[in-house]
Formats: C-alpha cells, sequence, structure tokens
C-alpha cells in the first residue's frame, strides 16, 4: 500500500503520479472503513483528498503555515503528516481529536472547530512571518458555506490590502460554474500570476509615473479599462475589486493542476485567492447522494450507509421539531431562523411546511439574532434555533439588539451542556453564564421531553427575550406523570423531605434523579426539585426549602463560573438563610472529546461522583452541628 509510506510530514512529496492517484483511493478506502467503525466527518474529507495532497506537494510542512476553516475535513491532513495510527482512537477520550489541534502536531497551525475564522488567523500568521523576517508560506484554507461567515469579509477586506504573499484556498463544493468562464479565467489567471507579465505590468507603472500631470492619469484609465474587461470574464471580480488576485476556479479532484496553481499563487506579492471545486462525499455514493447525513455520521454499515444502531426514541431535536411543526400551524406569526442548521437544529419539517416563514441566512449568527431582532420589533415571533457553542458568536448581538430593547425573541439552545466527539469548541457549557449576565434575559431548562415541549409553548407566548436551553441527545422520558403548567420564575418541588435537597437544571434532573434514590437506599432524606426556570431564580421556593434542609446542592450541566449555581449561593448569601450550598457544575476548564458518560465522570457530574460528595458534605455538616 502507499499509504504505508506515509509516515512524517512531505512524504507524500516522494511518489511519482501513479503512485499519488493510488494513494488518493487508498485515502478514500481508509477513511469510509475508519469513520464506518468510529463516526466522525466523512462527506467533507472524502471531498478535500485531492485538494489537500496538492497543498502537502506544493507547501513545505511545518515550515509552511496550513490553516484549515472549521477543521472538520482535516482528516486527509492528519494521515499526510504521520498520524494514521491515531485514527482507532479518533474522537475518543484520550485520543485524536477530529479537528486540527496545535498541541497535537506542529502541522496544525491553528485550532479551529468554529466557522469562518481561517482566513483572520492566517493573515495574523503572514504579519507576524514578515515582522519576525520570516520567508515561509500561509495558506488558508475555507469553504464556500463558510464564506457565509461576516468575519470571513472582515478579513478578506484586511486582506486586499497587504503586499506580501498569502494564499485562500475557497473550497467551493457546491457552486456550478460553466467551462468556458473556467477557461478563460484559468487563461487570464496564469497570465496575471506570469514572472514576466508582473515584471512588464510594474515597469509600465513606474514609468508612466514618471510622466508630470498626465502620468498619473494614464495609470488610472489603463486600471479601469483592465477592470472592465476582466468584469466580463473573470468570476472573481468580487475578490480582485477587494484588492485580492483571483486564480480558477480550478479542479479540485486534479492534484497536477492544483499544485501547478498552488505554485503559481506563491509568486504573487499580495492576497491571492484560488477557487478550487470539490464534490462533497467523492468516492463514496451514499455521501455523494446525501452529504448532510454524511457531515458528522454515526457509526455506519459501508455496504448500504445505513446507521449501525437506529434510534427508537426520540431526542431532544426531534422534540423540538415536532413542537415547531406545532407552533407553526397554530399561529402564523411564528417564524423560524437557522444559521446553516436546519436539519441540525431541526427545522426541517417546519421549513417544509411552511417555507415563507422559515429563514436560513448561512453561517452568519450575528446576524441570525439581529434579523430576528428586526422580525420580534415589526410583531412577528422569531423563534432562533442554534447549537449553545454557535450562540457564543452571537453575545453582542444578543445584548444590545436583542435585550435592551426588550424584544420578544426566542433562542431555541440545542446541544447544551457536554456534547461529546466534537470537543472543546463545540461543548455547550458557557451559555448560562453568558446569559444569565444579560439584563431582561429568561432562561428556561427542561427536565424531560414533554418538559421541553410545554416550555417552548411558554416562549413563543411569552414577552421579551427568552431561552430553552436543552442536551444532545436521547429525550428523558422519566417523571413523566410530574407536568404541572409552567408559571413564570416558578420551580417545580417532584419530592419533598427534610435533610438535603437538590436543586437541579434541566439535563441533571436525570442525574438528580439517581442520586436521590441512592441516598435514600443508604438512609438520607433527600428532596428534589426541578428549577425550570435558571434566570429568574425561584427565591421563594429557596427561602422556603432553606427552613428545614441542611444542604442544598445544585447541579447544572454549565462551567461552575457565573452559572446556575453560582446565582443561587448569592442569594442565600445575601438574604442570610441558613443552610449550607453545595455547588455542582463543570470545573472552570475545557473538557476535551470523549464520551459524555466518560467525560461527566471525569469532571465529577455523574450520578456515583455527586453522591460521594454529597455525603462527604453532609456527614461534615453533621459533625459542626
Amino acid at each position: 500500500m502507499i499509504l504505508e509510506k506515509i509516515d512524517q510530514p512531505n512524504d507524500i512529496k516522494k511518489l511519482n503520479n501513479e503512485e499519488l492517484h493510488q494513494l488518493a483511493e487508498e485515502i478514500r478506502r481508509f477513511l469510509i472503513e475508519k469513520i464506518s467503525i468510529s463516526g466522525g466527518h466523512l462527506a467533507s474529507n472524502l471531498g478535500v483528498v485531492e485538494l489537500t495532497m496538492a497543498m502537502h506537494l506544493a507547501f513545505s510542512l511545518p515550515e509552511d503555515k496550513m490553516i484549515w476553516d472549521v477543521g472538520h475535513q482535516a482528516y486527509t491532513h492528519k494521515l499526510l503528516t504521520g498520524r494514521k495510527a491515531g485514527f482507532d482512537e479518533l474522537r475518543k477520550f484520550g485520543g485524536m481529536s477530529g479537528f486540527p489541534k496545535r498541541k497535537e502536531s506542529d502541522c496544525d497551525s491553528f485550532d479551529t472547530g468554529h466557522s469562518s475564522t481561517s482566513i483572520s488567523a492566517g493573515l495574523g500568521y503572514v504579519m507576524a512571518r514578515d515582522i519576525l523576517g520570516c520567508t515561509n508560506k500561509v495558506v488558508s484554507v475555507i469553504g464556500d458555506g463558510a464564506l457565509t461567515g461576516g468575519m470571513a469579509y472582515e478579513a478578506l477586506n484586511n486582506a486586499g490590502q497587504i503586499k506580501t504573499n498569502f494564499v485562500i484556498v475557497l473550497n467551493d463544493n457546491e457552486m456550478s460554474i460553466s467551462q468556458n468562464v473556467g477557461a478563460i479565467s484559468k487563461m487570464l489567471g496564469n497570465i496575471r500570476t506570469a514572472s514576466a507579465y508582473n515584471e512588464l505590468k510594474n515597469d509600465v507603472t513606474a514609468t508612466l509615473a514618471k510622466i508630470p500631470v498626465y502620468g498619473d492619469r494614464m495609470i488610472q484609465k489603463i486600471k479601469q479599462t483592465k477592470s472592465s474587461l476582466k468584469q466580463l470574464v473573470i468570476p472573481g471580480m468580487f475578490f480582485e475589486n477587494m484588492g485580492i488576485t483571483y486564480l480558477g476556479p480550478v479542479d479540485g479532484h486534479n492534484i497536477q493542476q492544483m499544485v501547478r496553481v498552488f505554485r503559481e499563487a506563491k509568486k504573487v506579492n499580495g492576497a491571492v485567492l484560488v477557487h478550487v471545486l470539490t464534490k462533497k462525499g467523492r468516492g463514496y455514493l451514499p455521501a455523494e447522494r446525501h452529504p448532510a447525513r454524511f457531515h458528522g455520521a454515526e457509526p455506519f454499515q459501508i455496504e448500504t450507509g445505513l446507521p449501525k444502531s437506529r434510534r427508537t426514541t426520540p431526542n431532544y431535536t426531534d422534540v423540538f421539531s415536532t413542537i415547531m411543526r406545532k407552533l407553526g400551524d397554530r399561529d402564523d406569526k411564528v417564524v423560524a431562523i437557522t444559521a446553516a442548521m436546519a436539519e441540525g437544529t431541526g427545522l426541517k419539517r417546519f421549513a417544509n411546511m411552511f417555507p415563507e416563514r422559515f429563514f436560513d441566512v448561512g453561517i452568519a449568527e450575528e446576524h441570525a439574532v439581529t434579523f430576528a431582532a428586526g422580525m420580534a420589533a415589526a410583531g412577528l415571533k422569531p423563534v432562533v434555533a442554534v447549537y449553545s457553542s454557535f450562540l457564543q458568536r452571537a453575545y453582542d448581538q444578543v445584548l444590545h439588539d436583542v435585550c435592551i430593547q426588550n424584544l420578544h425573541v426566542v433562542f431555541a439552545i440545542d446541544r447544551a451542556g457536554l456534547v461529546g466527539s466534537d470537543g472543546e469548541t463545540h461543548q455547550g457549557l458557557f451559555d448560562l453564564s453568558f446569559l444569565t449576565s444579560i439584563p431582561n434575559m429568561t432562561i428556561l431548562a427542561p427536565k424531560n421531553m414533554w418538559e421541553l415541549s410545554d416550555m417552548m409553548k411558554f416562549a413563543v407566548n411569552f414577552e421579551g427575550p427568552i431561552a430553552v436551553r436543552y442536551p444532545r441527545g436521547t429525550a428523558y422520558q422519566g417523571l413523566h406523570d410530574f407536568r404541572p403548567p409552567v408559571e413564570y420564575g416558578k420551580s417545580e418541588i417532584i419530592y419533598d423531605e427534610d435533610g438535603i435537597v437538590l436543586l437541579a437544571a434541566g439535563s441533571m434532573v436525570k442525574v438528580a434523579e439517581q442520586v436521590r434514590q441512592t441516598l435514600k437506599e443508604i438512609g438520607y432524606n433527600c428532596s428534589l426539585v426541578n428549577a425550570r426556570f435558571l434566570k429568574p431564580i425561584d427565591e421563594k421556593t429557596i427561602s422556603e426549602i432553606a427552613k428545614d434542609h441542611k444542604l442544598i446542592v445544585t447541579l447544572e450541566e454549565n462551567v461552575i463560573n457565573g452559572g446556575f449555581g453560582e446565582h443561587v449561593l448569592r442569594y442565600v448569601n445575601e438574604t442570610g438563610l441558613d443552610v449550607a450550598v453545595r455547588i455542582i457544575a463543570i470545573p472552570d476548564e475545557y473538557i476535551e472529546h470523549g464520551n459524555v458518560d466518560l467525560l461527566k465522570k471525569e469532571v465529577g457530574i455523574d450520578a456515583e461522583s455527586i453522591t460521594k460528595r454529597i455525603i462527604a458534605d453532609y456527614i461534615l455538616l453533621g459533625e459542626n452541628t
């Protein structure tokens, strides 16, 4: 196998053309086999096999810096830098990350995970290179989807001003460009980057500049004429007008063609964008036909592409999908907004039934939130469905455009809490902390699938900013007999006994139920309260339970700093309540990738760990009283 010859960076440069084509096929087979077992990002990786190979041929790692936007498409990059063995533990706890990680390899220049960041990071590398007097090349890869993010345009605007080499690769796996336009563009691209052309252009400009009065006018006229001609035949004039040289489109599955273009791009004294056309899922028919399904695939059967295990119970996203369809049916003012995650957030059914009230704004969370604010100001009831970790990107818009005006925008926050295999960049552990700090914001968290439905109905008919946060994974179906109406700011007392009280938020109610059962079995009285509202907290109930309990234990799937527990503790301290408070939450650290149950145990929010901590605290309290 040719793949066996790749042990370290730049080994690919030892291969001939025939071996390169064979390597591409071997990489695809390897990825399909491994991801069918471990799960992971398949379609995007299959689409960039040749592109990645061409980049590794044209650049030298780790001296040159290669930055992948989002980074979920960097599996081939990891293979070509000697990490083949790591795929047996891909995305497992303690194993290789599914994203670039600087601590994992010198060839990973920047930790990524969220979209639209690679050009900014690459530009930073370029400026540092020049200031430090280095000569290495910098290349940033960004997808056509990521270009819908505003940050990418901020970076492009900045990049257009530089006079030093910076290569940007636009990985376009969706746009269709006609052959004629592509051929003309390729020809002009080759001419523009040829050394003779650049030298002639610079000589002519310098000569004309010496002519008094008329020289500058002649230069400007030539530039205007050239730009007008290019406008007719070059599809990349948008980039050209920003001051960025455009090359392409290039066949993203033709290694030799891409290598030639990359070598030309390295000669440009400025920012240069290479437009590469690729096909998501290439080489594996199920992924080609259903690229969205194989974006983040669960373990699957290679022969059919079908998941190895079928879900028999709904997850929280399914429940949200169902209630949104019903809400859309009942109220024509309800509109739904997503930032390029219609399927991931469960809005596909709403989109199919109410296309005129569904809006996918692309990877642009900031715009999504302010867009929703405008709709709310005009009298609609916008629901912004977003992953917890992606809502971080719109903090200013939530604060400035929604909450200051007290506008009725509903935030449906999916994947709140630990999400597992995608690691630090995707764990939804901060939304409680940053949302509770904002005046006018109301936050709820459901204990089970039925409460999510009830809370969404409450939220849509609420007045003012409101968020409902719920976890990734199977929706809890326990405690179904406990379903009182949702009342503003009011928690739910599920079991009431003296001694210890578990005050649990959302997903942690299930864990608290297990903890309570264990405590009861060994002789401890224990109450269980479902917080429901995380802002405002139910101060009345807290005051009441403080009268006949020695210890309040708050449980939340959020970082401890600024979370639900800290708000409860502050209230207890400020009011002088005679009760101890123990906060169970995620430590003040980033949590890496791994199985969610294992991660919970590692950070101490599993039932067994919590029970041990409570017993120790309660014994200590008993000795002190």
